[in-house]
């Protein structure tokens, strides 16, 4: 092994590239509040992305929490327990009250039939995850909302450049919001964006993003500081040039590792779907009988050769004490959300992984399920 081996790796650019952006900074002294970086790099997004518009936010949790804002909800969000427990901080963050639904096993994605079944007259929305990047049923979602007159936002944290039937998943809700974690597929240090189809829309987003400021003397929301600052807004710049190249490695990566758990007993990997653009943001494998035992056994074995496989998403977000009295949909056991969150190890996959570094892990997959 070439030392400590976690789960991603972020994709850093020359650093001379990027040293060239932040000289042009310190000679302009603008570091925030839409300077030019940050102007370019929302133009520069929204079309690599194929989507209308763009607002850049600091992270991805303050971009859910502007996103239902944005919308003025209020009341109950549907929404699922297999995720970062930032999902649902980001309702409570907003005064609304987080109802989970089940998940669909082959996806871990929102379950459509649940859905239905959790609305009440106190529902407002529906916030779905694309978990790992795989899209949400969306048409489906769709058709639900508009029966009920739901809104919808995605958390489309681990969705950059991800496209379903030829476009982008982005377009599917109100809003989807993004994040550039240093963990993610693309990456500005910290970041995140929230993407939306009317100009109209982007106007308040981009008010609340700044305290609720209307011009220098005038507020008209309650904001926040949501800002990207242009040294986050430079490195995005820099990361679109490579976008492609990083997603292709993954993608090696990605096949290397189904190819060598091919018809392996007690492990599945998640599937890829031929009408979508996949943009391998994690790898996911589920391990044993639902127990937990036989997953955490190789995770500790992986830990032993100092590769640092993660769970996510263990536990469910209903089995933390502070949402426990939220519970789920009609007193649902969420047995499929569960069982896979006994299951779950994402190994190791970024740029930089070495075929001998992957070919160590492969083994002890092999060996250890």
């Amino acid at each position: 092994m070439s030392g400590p081996i976690y789960i991603t790796k972020p994709f850093l650019p020359p650093l001379e590239e990027y040293t060239d952006y932040l000289r042009k900074i310190w000679d302009s002294g603008i570091l925030t509040n839409a300077g030019p970086y940050h102007e370019e790099f929302e133009a520069r997004l929204a079309e690599h992305l194929g989507v209308e518009h763009v607002s850049l936010v600091c992270n991805a949790t303050v971009g859910l929490i502007i996103a239902l804002q944005a919308l003025r909800l209020q009341g109950e969000v549907i929404t699922t327990p297999y995720t970062f427990i930032a999902t649902a901080h980001s309702l409570l963050w907003t005064n609304n009250i987080p109802v989970f639904v089940d998940i669909d096993p082959l996806t871990l994605n929102l379950d459509p039939a649940q859905i239905e079944a959790a609305i009440t007259d106190h529902t407002r929305a529906i916030l779905p995850v694309h978990c790992y990047g795989k899209p949400c049923a969306v048409e489906a979602i769709q058709e639900i909302a508009d029966n009920y007159n739901l809104r919808v936002i995605y958390d489309a944290a681990h969705a950059f450049g991800v496209r379903h039937r030829g476009d982008s998943v982005l377009k599917w809700g109100d809003l989807s919001v993004l994040s550039f974690h240093a963990t993610k597929v693309f990456n500005t240090f910290e970041g995140g964006a929230i993407v939306c189809a009317d100009a109209k829309t982007k106007r308040r987003i981009d008010k609340l993003r700044n305290f609720g400021f209307v011009g220098e003397t005038m507020v008209a929301a309650s904001g926040i500081n949501g800002k990207m600052s242009e040294v986050s807004a430079a490195m995005g710049l820099l990361q679109l040039k490579y976008a492609s190249s990083v997603r292709d490695r993954r993608q090696a990566i990605d096949a290397r590792y189904r190819k060598a758990f091919e018809g392996l007993d007690g492990v599945e990997c998640l599937s890829l779907d031929e009408h979508t653009w996949h943009n391998h943001a994690y790898f996911p494998i589920f391990v044993g009988d639902g127990t937990g035992d036989q997953r955490d056994a190789l995770h500790r074995e992986l830990k032993r050769i100092d590769v640092h496989a993660r769970r996510y998403f263990y536990p469910i977000i209903p089995d933390f004490q502070i949402y426990k009295k939220f519970g789920a949909a009609g007193g649902h056991p969420l047995h499929m959300a569960r069982r896979r969150a006994n299951q779950v190890l994402c190994l190791p996959i970024y740029p930089d992984l070495s075929e001998s570094d992957q070919d160590a892990i492969i083994a002890i997959v092999r060996k250890g399920r």
